[in-house]
């Protein structure tokens, strides 16, 4: 048959599709068919864990544990040979062929009467790339694109009819490749951009010139009224119709003060998109080789704010109870007080010896580590001159960086 095919898309909500064969092609393709709303019937002599799984669920499949027979594509409206036997994807081929139901076939494609493409959805788009045959080639413009639309090189919205509003977008711990793709549309799509000053900055880098970058640390304002100057930036310039995006670092929800600006902004008719990011409380240590939780060491972990002290009557933390723990401990804004978290940690029962990890700048080129216990942790962070931002990991994972 001819290499050439005609791209199409096929409504299948409700409508019956048949598949032969259970196994990693199967496994594949089943998600989307189920996703579209397809009527699906496996047929197959085994099946791997996950198409079995899809079996147990309600609106999945309809799984029977046979060889395929005549008439086994009664009433289909699609089918596809993924059998590992080629007799067997030869014969659901011709049945497919005599009934006038388009097959796809897995292990010989041309041989089949259709062709899957590679594809992908996005916000809305189904994108479909055939390359006469070439497997490889259509798979790699598929991720090229699927690159483009998630680095906004490629638009997916119609240009000029992005409503107004507000996304508060979570830009990782630094380093500009560990926001979610979710976050960088957004910051593709933005008219404003508000940005922390731990937010990523390579990352302002890559705006069209047209984008107002407002770093809300410069934003004048005294002291107490700093979160409602920058809550009214936010509300003024989506109400004038502009795409706003509040870029913080790590996530938006973990001591950043997020939903402090998803309350204004909802209080303001201000509809808001909340996108989560890579925290620093965990990313951080991962990548200078600390897990926060390990088997058979710790169970839990807590991450704590200092960014007051313990005995601050607007302290909210248990020190009595973190102390007693044996997990691990983060502490995030906690150089400046580290002496006082250290003194009540060690009074409330931690050992001396605990492994500390210090890690400055995380994830960034100016990352550096400092490794101590938590006796003399204080003493060695300030020797080595460690300045914020800064984690500090507490606990027996903290003796594993490297």
């Amino acid at each position: 048959m001819s290499e050439n095919a005609y791209l199409v898309g096929l409504r299948l909500d409700g409508r019956k599709v048949v598949v032969v064969g259970g196994g990693t092609v199967a496994q594949r393709r089943l998600p989307l068919l189920v996703a579209n709303g397809a009527d699906v019937h496996v047929i197959a002599r085994s099946v791997t864990p996950a198409v079995e799984a899809l079996s147990q669920q309600e609106h999945g499949i309809s799984l029977q544990i046979r060889e395929f027979r005549d008439g086994d594509l009664e009433g289909a409206w699609y089918a596809i040979a993924a059998t590992d036997d080629p007799a067997v994807n030869a014969a659901i081929v011709a049945e497919a062929e005599q009934h006038r139901i388009f097959c796809v076939r897995a292990d010989v494609a041309r041989e089949g009467t259709a062709v899957t493409p590679a594809s992908f959805e996005y916000e809305g788009l189904s994108v479909g790339v055939l390359a006469g045959g070439e497997h490889r080639r259509s798979a790699a413009i598929r991720s090229a694109i699927h690159e483009a639309l998630q680095q906004g090189l490629i638009a997916a919205e119609t240009p000029g009819v992005l409503p107004g509003g507000v996304a508060l977008v979570g830009g990782g711990p630094g380093d500009p490749e560990l926001i979610t793709v979710r976050g960088r549309r957004m910051l593709a799509h933005a008219d404003v951009v508000v940005a922390d000053r731990l937010a990523p900055q390579e990352l302002l880098a890559e705006l069209a010139p047209h984008v107002e970058v407002i770093d809300a640390a410069k934003i004048p304002y005294g002291r107490a009224m700093a979160q409602d100057a920058i809550n009214a930036v936010l509300i003024d310039r989506a109400k004038a119709g502009k795409f706003v995006v509040r870029l913080k670092g790590g996530d938006p929800f973990v001591f950043a003060r997020g939903y402090e600006e998803v309350i204004a902004c909802a209080d303001a008719g201000i509809p808001v998109t909340v996108v989560p990011g890579v925290t620093s409380a965990i990313a951080v240590p991962a990548l200078a080789g600390v897990p926060v939780t390990h088997r058979g060491i710790t169970h839990e972990f807590v991450v704590v704010s200092g960014h007051v002290a313990p005995d601050h009557p607007e302290s909210l933390v248990n020190w009595n109870a973190l102390a007693a723990m044996s997990g691990t401990i983060v502490l995030l804004m906690a150089v400046e007080r580290i002496e006082q978290f250290a003194k009540v940690l060690l009074e409330g029962g931690r050992p001396a010896d605990t492994p500390v990890l210090v890690v400055q700048h995380g994830t960034t080129a100016s990352q550096r580590t400092l490794r101590a216990t938590l006796a003399d942790a204080p003493d060695r962070i300030r020797e080595d001159g460690v300045r914020p931002p800064a984690i500090i990991v507490i606990g027996p994972v903290a003796a594993f960086a490297s």
